[in-house]
């Protein structure tokens, strides 16, 4: 019996300086990893002890490290352990095995995206329309899939994002406030429908998850168990589902009991097929 745990890296495992909610006396914080520099600066963390369940993680299960990030920002990201066989960049657009993106898995990704919801040009037209520069940093399109505004958001006007979501939801797309982005993605482009295709190839027996964001949701919902921190856009709605766990920290501190909480059901999961294994080899032999 093998595990697959497809997890979201940004606030759920991994968190920059600004999300790392360390309230607490320098003398009580938990010591930190590094696991994403760039152009020499040093972005995202974990805690070390993080970092040790998480490396014994990828020993008993198949880890998928599953982002909205696009390839070349997945690739800044070192995280404990051996290298994972597959990951997903792109909210499910790329899929990538040994490091390397699968092409036919994009291109299936994207001729379902053609007939299913309105051009992404329409949408970047619209965003491009209503963001004002008071309060916008950057726009940005990710592998021609899906766009994201980067913004000021102490800036951003209240309704700004319920409007936009009313005006993406008949185009077929979602609305997804994290941090600093706004991102507008196409309902079908989803970390569900790559984890299906992992899942497949690997003929995994089980589906553990985690995630913190709406475009999560799906990803959590197709899991047979899943995990989510008390923090982010899934704890401001108050969401949960059936087989949905909400861990009671927040920040660094949720990823690590998150990351423990899957190590814990996978080495469960593990430590019984093995010995099924050996029962069955020693039947075998009598």
């Amino acid at each position: 019996m093998s595990v697959l745990v497809a997890s979201d890296l940004d606030r759920t495992l991994i968190y920059s300086a600004a999300a790392l909610g360390l309230d607490m006396p320098d003398a009580e914080a938990p010591r930190l990893l590094c696991v994403e520099t760039y152009e020499g600066r040093p972005l995202s963390y974990m805690t070390e002890t993080a970092a040790g369940l998480l490396a014994e993680l990828v020993r008993t299960s198949v880890f998928v490290p599953t982002t909205t990030r696009t390839v070349e920002q997945y690739r800044r990201i070192r995280l404990p352990g051996p290298a994972s066989r597959f990951a997903i960049c792109a909210n499910g657009g790329q899929l990538l095995v040994n490091g390397e993106p699968d092409a036919d898995w994009h291109q299936r990704v994207r001729t379902a995206l053609g007939d299913q919801c309105a051009p992404l040009e329409e949408v970047r037209a619209h965003l491009s329309a209503t963001a004002d520069p008071a309060w916008l940093l950057k726009e940005r399109v990710a592998e021609e899939l899906f766009a994201y505004l980067v913004v000021e958001r102490e800036l951003l006007p209240q309704g700004y994002v319920k409007e936009l979501t009313q005006w993406a939801e008949p185009r077929g797309w979602t609305v997804s406030l994290q941090g600093r982005k706004i991102y507008a993605v196409p309902k079908p482009l989803t970390k569900s429908a790559a984890v299906a295709e992992i899942r497949n190839r690997t003929g995994a027996d089980e589906v553990l998850a985690a995630g913190d964001s709406l475009l999560d949701t799906d990803l959590l919902l197709a899991a047979d168990r899943a995990w989510r921190p008390g923090h982010g856009e899934l704890a401001d709605a108050g969401w949960t589902a059936p087989r949905v766990t909400v861990v009671e920290e927040t920040g660094v501190a949720a990823g690590e009991a998150i990351v423990r909480a899957l190590g814990e059901r996978s080495s469960v999961t593990w430590a019984r097929a093995r010995s099924q294994v050996i029962r069955a080899v020693s039947r075998g032999r009598d």
